[in-house]
């Protein structure tokens, strides 16, 4: 499948795969902002995702080396929007009176999450005063003894 992909920055990285075989397309940092808690990374770039697809924004690997978390878990980049991809991610400080500390942040130029292009069914929502039964019924967080 082909998308249109396109630069916004001069620096901007078109993402690929980094071995065959892999999902995920990885995204390179081309800004870097920092809020009161977070830390906001612009990859130069904007995408046209087709119709009927969703762009889903993962961490890398090396966030374990990091003392970043991704704000939202997973980033959505819906079909219709054109804007810059850009990730925001939390920092982890022990001492939340002490200043930021940027060598354990990802820096413009590094690979910081990667972009997961997948196919969605479109759901009709139909209300119910009934469900079918199940093995797991209402068993909620923890319900599976893990």
């Amino acid at each position: 499948m082909k998308v249109k992909i396109k630069k916004l920055h001069p620096h901007a990285v078109i993402p690929q795969y980094a071995n065959f075989g892999d999902a995920g397309l990885d995204l390179t940092a081309t800004s870097m902002s920092l809020d009161d808690l977070n830390l906001i990374y612009g990859t130069g770039l904007a995408i046209e995702i087709p119709q009927g697809y969703v762009g889903l924004l993962f961490p890398r690997s090396s966030i374990s080396k990091k003392s970043l978390f991704q704000r939202n878990a997973v980033g959505v980049i819906d079909s219709g929007y054109r804007g810059e991809i850009m990730i925001k991610f939390g920092y982890y400080k022990k001492d939340y009176n002490a200043p930021y500390q940027a060598e354990k942040t990802y820096q413009v130029g590094e690979r910081i999450g990667q972009l997961i292009i997948v196919p969605y069914p479109q759901i009709e929502l139909v209300e119910s005063d009934t469900l079918s039964e199940s093995d797991r019924g209402t068993g909620g967080f923890g319900s599976s003894g893990a």
